[in-house]
């Protein structure tokens, strides 16, 4: 692919013997003045995001040199080993210093044991020691793991415990940080009377037992964290006099994603900051600009407190959501990007004589230099690349569209080019920024930040205590029937699938919703069909102003299995297919879709289409799509869903009646969605699921 010309950053390799170090080791050695920064990142659920995310930490790692990495946990299964999977690219092929979470809750200590071998094996020198759920720990037994008495004295209930049992195993081998919660801690035992006071006595315990260094919990009323940090510091036992307190950072993605967050986590937002978010709410780019501001604010906030408290370095930790346009301009705008090392400045002097263009002004092209060598492209680097033809690549490691190879290397990959991509600017900003709405649930498989974790695995987000009084004690599909309606009502606040409350267009379908769910065929997810509203309406708009806004109809619900073939049957008649378009699967797997429309043939199999159901056409602007549904994605949810009927169950106990009658819908449902492509007639789908 050309000459390489070596890349205006220092290579990789020579940062990866630091990248063994631990955290509170790279700390001690900045200068008393520093401010630095950390990331955390998630495995993404799909392996089309796995393989974005390569790139996505390549660039941030390079644009914003973060003084290490958090890698978060999914307890068991393969959750975990995808865990251990970024973890390995983070720290071997980054060459980044990496922190692996681990929860210790609901694992057997043979698990423990495995998982903190592998980090060695990895070379990860760093833990984030966390409790995870309420423990469970019979429920969640490998059943082919013997118990045994020595195992059960090793049992971990706390996040303290497993402090205690790395420090016993493993002597001070590993680096390990614990969890703070400047507002308190919201747990069974204390949800609603959470404070600081509460949770001290158990943060001394940990740090007494061997954490090395405190992380907070997202925050965002500096109120709070004044108090959490002077607090700690005059604390009378003295445990958090000198230790490392790294305050935890949310940046604002969207409006009922931080809606969700804080809810879930019990963070409080002041009133001054969530008007500023109101006003913006219907603009997902404005909320995000608006919400770099307020985090941005917290930092310099948070600097001239621990300039109070606290001498060193002070240090900001980023829950990035797989994210990277919103953290790029906070981190730089708050100048937490570390200056260049003299040896990166001996790198940049050397073509100071030849500036760098405008990354603005930058375009595809493959104009041959006036020196007569042609630059290395993009796609060389880190390595030779085989130029493919379409527009996208299966392994980017090894290949390179016709349009990559074309763009040269050198321009790019300086740290300031690198810096604007990731900030969306110029052509190539499109590369970060794609996929920056929506992510999660709705949003497209290939995003790094699909399927946003926001717990430990499949969870119901409740606690026992709290399931047992919401939902009772179902023994038959009537109760069953009656947890879904009752939600609908808004008699109920939650269901195992959804904590959350229903937006104001479900109202528009809530008659049709119960009467489905009368059926015995519960909804998870649904919306009507619109039909050019403008994007100032009270219950459907959404975007800039002065556009307009469409939505197809969708509805997404569990069906018992004999009810699935009549309906399918219908489905596929010749007087529907073309009207509609479903995506079907069982526990088992077992997996059927109408969608074969726009496919292409590859090696036999054909490849499914993407499912636009809500889109916005606003001046100025490409069509946005911000809801999709496609196989991928729907596959990928689908393995949660059946999960969390085995969450459900495993709160009854083995053998109860409830356990039964869960597992045995489990076993005999299909999780169906069903997309009716007339979105000017409102009752379409309706007319097929309901007469």
């Amino acid at each position: 692919m050309g000459e390489f010309l070596p890349s205006l950053e220092l290579p990789v390799e020579a940062g990866k013997n630091h990248a063994m170090d631990k955290i509170t080791d790279k700390i001690a050695a900045l200068p008393a003045q520093t401010n630095y920064c950390s990331l955390e990142f998630f495995p993404p659920k799909t392996a089309m995001g796995f393989s974005n995310l390569r790139d996505r930490l390549d660039r941030m790692a390079r644009a914003l040199r973060p003084l290490f990495v958090n890698v978060t946990w999914g307890a068991g299964g393969s959750t975990a080993t995808k865990s251990l999977e970024l973890a390995e690219i983070c720290q071997r092929e980054l060459g980044l210093t990496t922190c692996l979470h681990l929860t210790c809750t609901n694992m057997s200590r043979k698990l423990i044991d495995k998982t903190l071998e592998d980090a060695k094996a990895l070379g990860i020198r760093n833990i984030l020691a966390l409790r995870g759920d309420p423990p469970r720990r019979a429920e969640y037994r490998d059943s082919n793991e013997p118990q045994t008495d020595d195992e059960e004295e090793e049992e971990f209930h706390w996040a303290v415990d497993l402090v205690r049992y790395i420090r016993k195993t493993h002597g001070d081998y590993f680096c390990i940080g614990v969890a703070a919660y400047p507002e308190g801690h919201a747990d069974e035992s204390h949800p609603l009377g959470q404070s600081l006071e509460h949770d001290l006595p158990y943060l001394v315990d940990k740090v007494q037992a061997g954490a090395d260094f405190l992380m907070t919990q997202l925050f965002f009323d500096i109120a709070a964290y004044d108090h959490f940090e002077k607090t700690l510091r005059e604390h009378p036992s003295g445990a958090f006099k000198d230790i490392v307190i790294i305050p935890g950072l949310m940046p604002i993605q969207s409006y009922q994603m931080i809606k969700r967050t804080t809810k879930l986590s019990h963070a409080h937002i002041p009133d001054a900051l969530m008007d500023r978010l109101e006003a913006v709410r219907g603009d997902d780019e404005r909320v995000k600009e608006v919400g770099v501001d307020i985090v941005s604010e917290l930092v310099e906030q948070i600097k001239e407190i621990k300039g109070r408290t606290a001498e060193g370095p002070k240090g900001f930790h980023f829950y990035t959501l797989n994210l990277e346009k919103a953290v790029s301009f906070i981190v730089e705008r708050t100048g937490l990007i570390p200056p260049e090392t003299p040896e990166e400045e001996e790198l940049q002097s050397a073509v100071r004589h030849n500036p760098l263009p405008d990354i603005r002004l930058l375009r595809i092209n493959g104009s041959i230099p006036e020196d007569g060598r042609r630059k290395g492209s993009i796609g060389s680097d880190p390595r030779d690349r085989v130029i493919i033809q379409g527009p996208s690549t299966s392994y980017p490691d090894w290949e390179a569209t016709a349009q990559e190879a074309s763009i040269p290397a050198e321009p790019i990959n300086s740290r300031a080019n690198t810096l604007a991509i990731s900030e969306g600017e110029g052509v190539l900003g499109r590369e970060a920024t794609w996929d920056d709405f929506p992510n999660g649930r709705w949003g497209d498989a290939r995003s790094p930040a699909y399927g946003q974790i926001d717990g430990y695995g499949v969870s119901l987000h409740v606690t026992v205590a709290q399931a047992l009084r919401i939902w009772g004690t179902p023994r038959t599909t009537e109760d069953i029937s009656n947890v879904f309606i009752r939600h609908l009502k808004g008699e109920l606040t939650t269901i195992p699938w959804s904590e959350e409350g229903f937006s104001p267009e479900t109202d528009k379908i809530r008659d049709q919703l119960v009467k489905l769910n009368s059926k015995g065929w519960w909804s998870l997810a649904s919306q009507p069909a619109v039909n050019g509203l403008r994007s100032s309406d009270p219950t459907f708009g959404w975007g800039p102003q002065n556009g307009f806004v469409f939505q197809k109809a969708f509805v997404e619900f569990f069906i018992p299995s004999a009810d699935w073939k009549v309906l399918e049957a219908k489905l596929r008649h010749e007087d529907l297919k073309d009207d509609v378009c479903f995506y079907a699967i069982n526990a088992a797997g077992d997996f059927v879709s109408s969608d074969t429309a726009g496919s292409v043939e590859a090696e036999g199999e054909k490849e499914a289409s993407t499912n636009a159901v809500t889109w916005g056409v606003f001046p100025g602007k490409e069509i946005v799509t911000p809801t999709i549904i496609e196989e991928v994605s729907f596959r990928a949810w689908s393995e949660e869903a059946f999960g969390i009927w085995g969450e459900w169950a495993k709160i009854y106990g083995k053998g109860s009646e409830s356990e039964k009658l869960l597992e045995k819908i489990r076993g005999d449902s299909w999780l169906v969605n069903i997309i009716h492509h007339d979105f000017i007639d409102s009752d379409a789908i309706w007319k097929v699921l309901l007469n």
